[in-house]
């Protein structure tokens, strides 16, 4: 349980993180690239100081580099959906596509790893989508162009792969010995893949790289290395199953990033919100001890 505690803790950082990146006018594709390599390095010591080979042949020709290149390529697609689904949907919306998210793994973790699905752990699930729709929305309601429902289906389905793909990789490709290579090749293949958009960018818009966007992209890739390392212990805990893993570590989310929208950023939830808040903890107790 501690491990999905700390998962909940970085990732709740890293989002209040991408908040400041608004406030402070941070490049967001210069910063997350900064963060993913950030993220790999750490992963390279972590394997140094572990003694683990590093060796570029072997790693290519492991069994988790399918997996990486498959979640390395979604991270950092699903990632530029957001932003522009944020920018030209709005932000409900776009949270509610990547947080239903969850629906994919925990289906996986049924149907292919043969994960139990008890009554309450179905309401808890239910709940728990409920809970997205509620914390999400100001007013209950969500209208959009719908010339944009395509960037919403990505974004839910990018998201959803990536974290189904991680689970299988738990599961079948990774050990204690290779994680942190795994770690190290998802994050290297996200940052390297992240610099064809910002060649692509450079080419349309011109190059400007300012030291702000290289600290906040290292400040985001430290959390970032650590949400993925928590995750996938949490994944491997003998307690939980993914489909419980998923939806708590969603819910705790959400719960933790509304109070630090009210504290440090003297948000307002309205009574809608606050319900939300209400059914996501009553998901987490359902999904967790029952």
């Amino acid at each position: 349980m501690i491990d999905i505690i700390y998962t909940t803790i970085t990732f709740s950082s890293m989002l209040v993180l991408f908040k400041y990146f608004g406030k402070y006018g941070v490049n967001n594709l210069q910063a997350i690239i900064v963060n993913y390599f950030t993220a790999g390095t750490l992963s390279l010591i972590v394997a140094h100081n572990n003694d683990i080979k590093i060796s570029l042949p072997e790693i290519i020709y492991s069994t988790y580099i399918i997996p990486s290149l498959i979640i390395g390529f979604l991270f950092i697609v699903t990632f530029n959906l957001l932003a522009f689904g944020t920018q030209k949907i709005g932000i409900a919306i776009s949270t509610v596509a990547n947080k239903m998210s969850m629906i994919i793994p925990v289906i996986i973790g049924i149907s292919l790893f043969s994960e139990k699905l008890g009554m309450f752990k179905l309401i808890g699930i239910a709940l728990a989508i409920s809970a997205i729709y509620m914390t999400s929305t100001k007013s209950g309601k969500l209208s959009f162009d719908k010339k944009f429902l395509p960037i919403i289906l990505l974004i839910f389905f990018g998201q959803g792969m990536a974290d189904g793909t991680l689970s299988w990789a738990q599961k079948f490709s990774i050990n204690d010995e290779n994680t942190p290579l795994f770690f190290a090749s998802v994050f290297l293949i996200a940052g390297i893949l992240g610099s064809v958009f910002l060649i692509y960018e450079t080419i349309k818009n011109g190059f400007k790289l300012e030291f702000k966007n290289l600290i906040w992209g290292i400040a985001l890739g430290i959390p970032n290395y650590l949400t993925l390392h928590f995750f996938v212990r949490s994944l491997q805990s003998p307690i939980f199953e993914s489909s419980q893993v998923f939806p708590i570590v969603n819910m705790g989310v959400i719960v933790l990033t509304a109070l630090a929208g009210i504290l440090l950023f003297r948000e307002k939830l309205s009574f809608f919100n606050w319900g939300g808040i209400l059914v996501a903890v009553l998901a987490i107790s359902l999904i967790t001890f029952f």
